[in-house]
């Protein structure tokens, strides 16, 4: 249950006092309120990237709770002047673009620590890494940057953010864009889905993998595609969920 915040938790002013005020809340008392408060942010800065326009309904997916929940949730933010709603959906303020710029930036280079270092599988790699977003702080981040090389990014194949601006809108095509005959390149997967993620390392559909498209089944059906060699299938949900690019014909 999302709890709604109180008035002792709002985060005023520009952004160069956010970090302040979120130091002032980091007590054992309120530090699972503003990670709340973080969470939704990154959801609405993730999606606006990767599948705008932004609405309740999907932010709701993304945090794993009811659309109710969400909307109320929301509308607390929107009071402390983190996010404005309109015709284009919902969008960050400044202020609420810098902590989810920085929460986003975090999470990513934690994703890359895990992966590329410890090895860790690629479907453990987000819930692992959400876990640690929270918890980084500034120095921490300057030394992770620095050892990682400043990847531009995840190694599901998601931008990290190292200003505080807002991230194009993913214009590229997905496989479930592409006709049969075409080649094209895969350049992300969805990384909060465990069980898909899991599900597309198993069939090679990975960022950087070189797919063609053989056939695409009537009224809904299967995509039929090559992936390193072998005859794999994958369903339109999912297809739609696949980015790729390079895109050429056979």
């Amino acid at each position: 249950m999302v709890v709604p915040l109180e008035e002792d938790e709002r985060i005023e002013g520009n952004s160069s006092t956010v970090q302040d005020q979120r130091n002032r809340l980091m007590t054992t008392h309120d530090i699972g309120k503003f990670e709340r408060i973080e969470m939704y942010l990154k959801a609405v800065y993730t999606l606006q990237y990767s599948f705008p326009p932004v609405t309740v309904t999907k932010v709701a997916e993304s945090v794993g709770v009811s659309p109710p929940s969400a909307s109320e949730m929301l509308k607390r933010l929107e009071q402390q002047g983190l996010i404005t709603t309109g015709e284009e959906g919902i969008r960050l303020t400044p202020a609420g673009r810098q902590t989810a710029v920085q929460v986003v930036r975090r999470l990513r280079l934690a994703e890359h620590l895990l992966a590329g270092l410890l090895h860790l599988e690629l479907e453990k790699v987000y819930d692992e890494a959400c876990k640690m977003e929270h918890v980084i702080s500034g120095e921490v981040e300057t030394h992770l940057r620095e050892v990682l090389g400043n990847p531009k990014t995840c190694p599901h194949g998601h931008p990290i953010p190292y200003d505080d601006e807002d991230l194009p809108t993913r214009s590229q095509p997905s496989i479930g864009d592409l006709r049969p005959g075409q080649r094209a390149r895969v350049t992300s997967i969805p990384e909060e889905d465990a069980q898909m993620v899991q599900y597309l390392v198993r069939l090679g559909l990975t960022p950087g993998a070189e797919i063609l498209v053989e056939e695409i089944a009537p009224y809904g059906g299967p995509v039929f595609l090559q992936v390193g060699g072998t005859r794999q299938a994958i369903g339109p949900e999912v297809a739609m969920k696949v980015k790729v690019e390079g895109v050429t014909s056979a």
